[in-house]
């Protein structure tokens, strides 16, 4: 047996834990599951130890890392700030201001999209259109533009909130009825859609029969175009309160789930020509927000609005029949990792258990945070970053030692 295959054996064996950047929404694969291994998830009494703690301005923007750096929005003093940390002690690298409306149309406003990282660059969308490229290092601008300032596309109710997608030498934006691109090296318009509301989701990158596509949330519908030409493929009429088509769609193969708040509801939709075929509908989920997790048969999600009393659920994909149902987590968010929940309630409990149909049992809970917290906890290499609506930014040292 050689050296390397002797390595590989004895990690086998021991379980060789693995580390991963999380360079945009919901994470490299936009599913909200990280391949991330070896991370403690049982933590002593007093919690896990606080690797540092940053304030970055008012909002809801989630973290992505990537390079040993930790990048979100906040809100201070009549500006937006794009804010680059050290993902190792939370040092800031480097922040960049914009002049920006507070926004607090029923909630307090703020920044809400969350940055993309792709190689040595960084992208981000305000809530009013201003769309930005950074060296990643630097902070340096490379390009900027304001889209609804120089497309007239309107900007819906409560502002912009899905994030950056870049698809090849592209930059997918949810802006007007069924998005919009731009080059990414420069900026420059590739395809644009019509001037109607967009939705709040993120754009949701699929392939299928051998094309490339993207899902957005339109203030109406949700609709499925051509990646690379931003053509019209699928379109799903999905009317929710106010416009709020926030939650991105969940994919498996040829079906799509899709869950709104509001009251609205969930339905397992099977894409087909020319329509999509209803599998179930149900009010099973709602999910006002942070979009739901499918891990093998199930989903994780959020059931309710911030105005009522949220509770964890887990669905089966399959049928929409609940499985359990978890109070007091709010309207919080979670991901997964290595078959684990990672969950922050909306009054800052972070808590892992065991993504399982049987029941949420806990492994692990600390009360990490006070106020408001609505973003979506983020593993990285080896640390979780948990965000509240205040701005402030901590890092929770899950690495075995």
């Amino acid at each position: 047996m050689n050296i390397l295959s002797a390595i590989l054996v004895l990690g086998v064996g021991l379980g060789l834990s693995r580390a991963e950047d999380w360079p945009q929404w919901r994470g490299p694969n936009q599913q909200g599951i990280s391949k991330e291994t070896g991370w403690l998830d049982r933590w002593p009494e007093g919690g896990p130890p606080v690797s540092w703690r940053a304030n970055v301005g008012l909002g809801f923007s989630s973290i992505v890392v990537a390079r040993a750096r930790a990048f979100t929005l906040g809100h201070v003093d009549d500006a937006d700030s794009v804010v680059c940390l050290d993902a190792d002690t939370g040092k800031e690298v480097w922040r960049h201001s914009y002049p920006a409306d507070l926004g607090d149309k029923f909630f307090e406003g703020g920044t809400t999209g969350t940055p993309t990282v792709d190689g040595d660059r960084v992208f981000t969308l305000s809530r009013w259109g201003d769309c930005f490229c950074f060296e990643a290092a630097s902070g340096r601008v490379v390009w900027s533009r304001n889209v609804p300032k120089e497309t007239g596309i309107r900007i819906p109710g409560w502002g912009y909130s899905g994030s950056p997608v870049v698809f090849r030498d592209l930059l997918i934006l949810n802006i007007g009825d069924a998005g919009l691109a731009l080059e990414k090296s420069s900026g420059r318009i590739v395809w644009r859609s019509e001037d109607k509301d967009a939705g709040y989701s993120t754009p949701l990158l699929f392939e299928r029969g051998g094309d490339e596509y993207v899902w957005l949330g339109s203030g109406q519908s949700y609709v499925a175009v051509h990646a690379l030409t931003g053509r019209e493929a699928w379109r799903v009429k999905w009317l929710t309160q106010y416009g709020v088509n926030a939650a991105d769609p969940i994919l498996d193969g040829d079906r799509v789930l899709l869950a709104t708040g509001y009251g609205k509801g969930a339905a397992l939709l099977k894409i087909g020509s020319p329509e999509p075929e209803t599998l179930w509908k149900s009010k099973v989920l709602r999910t006002q927000m942070n979009t739901g997790v499918r891990v093998g048969e199930y989903v994780y999600g959020v059931d309710g609005d911030t105005t009522a009393r949220a509770v964890l659920k887990c669905v089966e994909f399959a049928t929409g029949i609940e499985k359990w149902s978890e109070a007091g987590i709010g309207s919080g968010g979670l991901m997964v990792a290595d078959g684990r929940l990672v969950v922050l309630s909306d009054r800052g409990e972070l808590i892992v258990a065991p993504a399982a149909p049987e029941g949420f049992k806990p492994t692990a809970r600390a009360q990490v945070l006070g106020g408001k917290c609505w973003t979506v906890p983020v593993l990285a290499n080896g640390r979780i970053y948990c965000r509240n609506s205040k701005g402030d930014v901590l890092a929770v040292d899950v690495r075995r030692k």
